[in-house]
C-alpha cells in the first residue's frame, strides 16, 4: 500500500499526466504525453528514438490500464495509480527500460550524460510547463561532476518510482515535490 509520501509524490505526476485536467488518466492523456516528449530536439530528429519514446509513453497507458483498470472503463483515478506503484518493484526491467528511453530523449547532444539544462528540459517536458528547479540537479548529481550518467540516471529513476524514503535523491527526478517548494 502506498504511503502518504508516495501519494504526495505521485499526485504531482498524476496531475502532469492528466492533460485535460478531468481528474482521470485516459489513453488520450498518454497520447498527449507522447506528443509532448516528441517535441524534444533529439526525438524530433532521430526516427528510431521517436518510435521508442512514443512506444514508452503510450505503453505506460497499456500497462497501467491492464494492471489497475479493473472496471475496464478506460479511466484511471489516483487510487488506481497508487495501486500500480505497489506493482513496480515486481517489474524492474520495465522501469529501467523506461529510464533508458527517457535518458536518450533528454540527452540532446548524445554524449551519454545528462547535464543541468537537459535535466531541466526533462522536468519541463514531464510537467508540460516551465517549472522552477532551484538546486534539484545539484542534489541529484551525487558525485558532483555536473552530469548524470546513464547508470546514475537509471538508479535515480527507479528510486523516483519505487522509493518511500523522502531522503532519497531520486524523488527529485521530476522536480521538487509540492510540499518542499
Amino acid at each position: 500500500m502506498a504511503s502518504e509520501f508516495q501519494r504526495e509524490k505521485l499526485r504531482a505526476m498524476f496531475d502532469a499526466f492528466d492533460a485535460d485536467g478531468n481528474g482521470y488518466l485516459e489513453e488520450a492523456d498518454f497520447a498527449a504525453l507522447a506528443i509532448r516528449w516528441g517535441r524534444l530536439p533529439r526525438v524530433r530528429t532521430e526516427t528510431g528514438l521517436a518510435v521508442r519514446v512514443e512506444s514508452v509513453m503510450r505503453g505506460w497507458w497499456q500497462q497501467l490500464s491492464a494492471a489497475v483498470d479493473t472496471d475496464e472503463d478506460g479511466r484511471i483515478d489516483m487510487d488506481d495509480l497508487l495501486a500500480m506503484v505497489d506493482l513496480l518493484p515486481s517489474i524492474p526491467d520495465a522501469v529501467t527500460a523506461t529510464a533508458d528511453t527517457v535518458f536518450d530523449a533528454v540527452d540532446e547532444n548524445g554524449d551519454g550524460r545528462i547535464g543541468r539544462g537537459e535535466h531541466k528540459r526533462l522536468i519541463d517536458t514531464w510537467h508540460g510547463q516551465v517549472i522552477e528547479t532551484g538546486d534539484v540537479f545539484d542534489r541529484l548529481d551525487l558525485d558532483g561532476d555536473g552530469y548524470l550518467s546513464r547508470p546514475e540516471f537509471a538508479a535515480l529513476w527507479t528510486q523516483f518510482w519505487t522509493s518511500d524514503d523522502p531522503r532519497e535523491p531520486g524523488n527529485l527526478m521530476c522536480g521538487e515535490l509540492p510540499h518542499a517548494r
